[in-house]
């Protein structure tokens, strides 16, 4: 696998601390992939990541600050070896949509378990808890999928 694309709904959220925590990882292993992150929604296109999303990527060394949510594409299936929905809805728009190499993130350390919008999950609590579950995930996810396994 050389590629993968993290999708939510607004890529306001989880999908851009995914994407920052997976390119963190790339750096670290010096593993050459394509990371990217998008969202299933259009009502946020070009907006930076929400600001406890900024703020609890930075608190973790991650800087998402740059990045501008986009809308996933038709092409993005043929350009990311694999696509990793945050929960059960984003999955089964992107299974509408026709993904292939679909996964949730949470069957990568949360037994199949969505990965919550922090904006309905107690306040900037919710933001360290969904941190947390998305940073077990995508290293997990790095181990299984990108990893050499010598």
């Amino acid at each position: 696998m050389n590629s993968i694309i993290f999708v939510c709904l607004g890529n306001i959220c989880r999908s851009p601390l995914a994407e920052g925590i997976a390119r963190k990882i790339a750096e670290e292993k010096n593993l050459n992939i394509n990371i990217d992150s998008a969202g299933t929604g259009d009502w946020h296109l070009g907006e930076a990541p929400c600001e406890n999303s900024v703020k609890v990527a930075r608190q973790n060394d991650v800087d998402i600050s740059s990045y501008r949510a986009r809308k996933v594409t038709k092409r993005d299936f043929e350009d990311f070896d694999l696509v990793v929905a945050l929960d059960d809805s984003n999955y089964n728009d992107l299974q509408k949509l026709g993904a292939k190499n679909l996964v949730k993130l949470g069957e990568f350390g949360y037994d199949g378990a969505d990965v919550p919008d922090p904006y309905f999950f107690n306040g900037f609590e919710g933001f360290l808890e969904v941190y947390k579950m998305v940073d077990i995930c995508v290293n997990n996810i790095f181990k299984i999928k990108f990893e050499d396994k010598d």
